[in-house]
């Protein structure tokens, strides 16, 4: 994806490189120990610390970023697996297996950078990503439904396929979704509005 020109609120959403990689590890750690309230677990996490590794060197995955300024404000990426059981229900790993599966994750956007339209344009881009590279069937994403605004936020733009905290025992209590997967058209060189 090329840089797109800053507009007038001065947000860049763009291809992460190995420069952005700093700022894109704060904000995801930020959000690990912050919002989700989990901190640093490297079974759930172990990507955010090799963010070369696991999102710019394959080339069915990216990791994308918001820059305003010299400060990475947002991330975004796709990974090319879905959900691994254990610890997801079976029936989720099934219906989403790896190599046919993008999965969207670490969807960050700093606090003071919410509200801004920047999570719904990283959705947008990062399924675009998905359905250029091509071989993908599905686009799946889990929320933790804890997180302020992230039920809602997921809600608005994708389909509910489980809530754990409907299963016996509650599961891990996260949401399972999937996203409709865009038709392939070239990325977008405009700044958010």
């Amino acid at each position: 994806m090329p840089d797109a020109p800053a507009g007038a609120d001065g947000y860049v959403v763009r291809t992460a490189t190995a420069q952005d990689l700093g700022g894109a590890r704060a904000v995801m750690l930020d959000t690990v120990y912050r919002d989700l309230c989990s901190g640093y677990v490297p079974r759930w996490h172990a990507d955010i610390i090799d963010l070369e590794g696991a999102y710019l060197r394959p080339a069915r995955c990216t990791l994308l970023v918001v820059v305003r300024g010299d400060e990475v404000v947002a991330t975004g990426a796709v990974r090319d697996r879905g959900p691994q059981a254990p610890p997801n229900p079976q029936w989720v790993a099934d219906r989403f297996p790896p190599g046919v599966t993008a999965q969207l994750c670490r969807i960050y956007v700093r606090p003071d950078h919410r509200r801004h339209g920047l999570a719904r344009r990283l959705v947008r881009e990062l399924g675009d990503f998905a359905a250029r590279a091509g071989g993908y069937t599905s686009l799946y994403l889990h929320t933790d439904p804890a997180v302020p605004g992230a039920e809602p936020f997921w809600r608005s733009l994708a389909h509910e396929v489980c809530d754990e905290r409907a299963l016996p025992g509650g599961g891990q209590g996260i949401i399972h979704f999937e996203l409709p997967m865009p038709a392939p058209r070239a990325s977008s060189t405009r700044s958010i509005r």
